[in-house]
């Protein structure tokens, strides 16, 4: 702060920041579009767990319905596209203002500007495009390149179906995987078993899909006039109940296909190289992930055609951003390769549409930028 009592993130250097990003997103045909600040509560706390209702900042109305203050833009961004009448087809847009999640040891309000792109069936086309036009937007108002970091969410999951895990297994190892946990420590998970006897709920839930064991559990619990236990969602108890019900009726995951998941996952590096290494352990282990490396590589194809430099690129088959919507290409760029926080973040969400209430799946993809963060040496 200075003798103004004005901070680094309210000077009029940061505002020309802000407005340099947004002024690069629209000029390259993505209009800007502000959702409401004030959302539906409940869509975050769906997707994102009960963890994350002590980092919103809520009200209700006079009904009892709760709302919060707008904590991120992606959620925000597809409803404004869902209700407009552009559902359904391509449409793209941008933003820029300020967000509401409470942050230890740093401001609960800051501002986000990013991009936005629906409805586009040529996938990695579209990935290229919302990456590198992030960078340009973010590298424009710091003048100074960053690094980037690559993943990949959907070939992750394509591995593991070709490796024929159990629902369960397939649940817990993307979330522990999204989560940054080391395979090891998602595979050797002791659960704390109850002494309580559920042997019927797990006989109900077992091959039970994701959204019948949730509606499950939520119409127990509504009968027995519970809202959550523990602290713990409808949604967490039945993802834990789900997990039991496995581990009763015997699934689990073999020595052969535990190595496969470690080898996967040590894979990192130039892309390029790592791409081979990736053909090369599918060959091993006699899985087909053509398709998805065949789109792993057209993306990068795309990502040079754009004129990218393709050196400050990384990719790590262990990387995977925090949030259980993101099903296909992932990244986070930094000012330097060793940064703790990024700057900018994004990747490709096709699911979340019909998680919002779209009749179909829609593809979209998407990045967002942490103004805060473009005056922070290092985004720290």
């Amino acid at each position: 702060m200075d003798r103004t009592g004005q901070t680094a993130a309210d000077s009029p250097e940061m505002a020309g920041r802000r407005e340099t990003v947004l002024a690069h997103l629209v000029a390259a045909g993505y209009p800007r579009r502000e959702p409401p600040i004030l959302q539906p509560a409940a869509i975050f706390l769906d997707l994102a767990g009960e963890d994350i209702r002590g980092r919103l900042y809520l009200t209700s109305d006079a009904a009892g319905a709760e709302y919060c203050l707008r904590p991120e833009y992606t959620i925000p961004a597809c409803r404004t596209y869902l209700a407009s009448a552009d559902a359904g087809r391509p449409a793209s847009l941008s933003y820029l203002g300020p967000v509401f999640r409470f942050r230890q040891g740093a401001p609960s309000e800051f501002h986000q500007a990013g991009l936005e792109s629906f409805g586009r069936t040529d996938r990695e086309a579209a990935d290229a495009e919302v990456m590198t036009l992030a960078l340009e937007a973010a590298e424009q108002a710091l003048a100074r390149p960053l690094s980037v970091r690559i993943g990949d969410a959907g070939l992750f999951t394509r591995l593991l179906e070709a490796l024929e895990l159990p629902p369960v297994w397939l649940r817990r190892i993307r979330r522990g995987h999204a989560l940054g946990q080391p395979i090891a420590k998602i595979l050797d998970r002791e659960d704390n078993a109850s002494t309580a006897d559920h042997s019927g709920v797990l006989a109900a839930l077992a091959g039970a899909d994701r959204n019948g064991a949730r509606a499950l559990v939520r119409d127990l619990l509504s009968i027995a006039g519970i809202s959550s236990v523990g602290g713990r969602s409808a949604n967490e108890i039945a993802e834990r109940y789900l997990e039991q019900a496995s581990a009763q009726a015997g699934g689990g995951v073999t020595a052969q296909k535990r190595a496969t998941l470690e080898n996967f996952l040590k894979i990192s590096g130039d892309p390029d190289k790592a791409s081979r290494a990736l053909r090369k352990l599918a060959k091993d282990a006699k899985l087909d992930l053509s398709a998805a490396l065949d789109g792993f590589e057209s993306r990068l194809n795309f990502m040079a055609a754009r004129g990218f430099d393709m050196s400050r690129l990384t990719f790590s088959a262990a990387f995977a951003r925090n949030l259980d919507y993101y099903t296909g290409f992932v990244f986070e760029a930094f000012e330097d390769a060793d940064a703790g926080r990024p700057i900018v973040g994004g990747g490709r969400y096709d699911r979340l549409m019909t998680t919002l209430g779209a009749g179909a799946e829609i593809p979209a993809v998407g990045a967002a930028i942490w103004c805060d963060r473009l005056l922070d040496k290092g985004g720290k």
